[in-house]
């Protein structure tokens, strides 16, 4: 395997990839078909990435669920291969054809079809389009940045949809299940530092001490949500609810929301099928709230980041990194993500 050495790939004046000999870089990358999926580190030149307007030399990316599952043979998420999984980066312009993304700046892309239709962040090199990029904002390393994330994004987007809809610090408890995982764990920090009543619940009570280390007031386990059998509504607990997990949990938390409150769902590693009625959208004036990450508005996408940067305490968002692997370390920690054995990030150094 030969390594890139440390200096940029060659830019024309136009600031774009020069017709020069191209140099290998290292990537994981998923091969096969069907379910004959292979995945490792392989060797990758420039022109095999996607057309786009600005190459990023990836610093860092993260792990995330969705890059566990386009390893797995027949899933339905990867929709190309070969692929480079990664659906974060975190990186420095190194080429651009966009004058608002200029050679050397700092930057984040996340979501759009990264590490599911194109190349991803598990490479020492990306290419991407102009329009899916945001610059880094102020004041936010690029390693924290990585730890935020698709996760962070979107427990910030589950937190600006229940505000939209009217919740406020004094309101009562909020709820945050799959509070272990990454997107949980960073629901949980933030709503905690934004003055909110957080209850996380998980399926792991043993992390009581790190949950409440990120501000949660209460941990409970999964079954203390389950409405007795045979009631349609529970009693009213929660003044909002972000939840990670769907199915039968997502049913619960329905069930048991204050009037007039909200739940915003994003996951459904409990199942995608809600068993619920009409009770609660009707009887309790409640609301759902379906947070999608992926195609959010390059304008809001920016904007979240920027909120981001100056809500999460710097020493909070580190104690939710687990550890850091390079690109042969990778496959273990898929394997672990979809076993549900990752508390918290993962960070993905590529070109470690």
């Amino acid at each position: 395997m030969t390594s890139l050495p440390p200096s940029p790939p060659p830019t024309d004046t136009a600031g774009t990839p020069s017709d020069g000999p191209d140099q290998p870089f290292r990537a994981f990358l998923v091969t096969g078909t069907g379910d004959a999926l292979r995945a490792g580190v392989a060797s990758l030149t420039l022109d095999d990435l996607p057309e786009g307007d600005v190459v990023v030399e990836v610093g860092w990316s993260a792990v995330n669920y969705k890059d566990g599952m386009v390893t797995r043979p027949g899933n339905r998420v990867a929709r190309t291969v070969p692929l480079v999984p990664g659906v974060d980066l975190v990186g420095t312009v190194v080429a651009s054809r966009a004058a608002a993304v200029p050679v050397g700046a700092e930057v984040v892309v996340h979501g759009y079809d990264l590490g599911v239709a194109r190349h991803g962040g598990f490479a020492r090199y990306a290419r991407v389009p102009a329009e899916w990029v945001v610059r880094l904002p102020d004041g936010l390393s690029p390693r924290r940045a990585a730890a935020l994330g698709t996760a962070g994004f979107t427990a910030a987007l589950s937190l600006r949809r229940l505000e939209d809809h009217g919740l406020r610090p004094g309101d009562g408890p909020v709820l945050v299940t799959g509070a272990s995982g990454g997107v949980g764990g960073m629901a949980v920090a933030l709503c905690a530092a934004r003055g909110y009543e957080v209850v996380a619940s998980t399926g792991r009570t043993s992390e009581r001490a790190y949950l409440t280390g990120l501000g949660a007031a209460d941990v409970v386990g999964r079954d203390d949500l389950v409405v007795a059998p045979g009631r349609t509504l529970g009693p009213e607990r929660w003044a909002g609810a972000i939840d990670c997990v769907g199915g039968p949990t997502l049913a619960a938390v329905l069930r048991t929301l204050r009037y007039g409150a909200a739940v915003a769902a994003s996951g459904l590693t409990g199942g995608s099928s809600v068993e619920t009625t009409v009770y609660p959208f009707i009887v309790r004036n409640a609301a759902l709230l379906g947070v999608d990450t992926v195609a959010t508005p390059i304008a809001e996408r920016r904007s979240v980041w920027v909120e981001m940067a100056a809500s999460f305490p710097g020493d909070v968002l580190d104690s939710l990194v687990e550890g850091e692997v390079g690109l042969d370390g990778l496959a273990p920690v898929l394997e672990s993500i979809l076993a549900g054995r990752v508390r918290g990030r993962m960070l993905v150094r590529p070109g470690g």
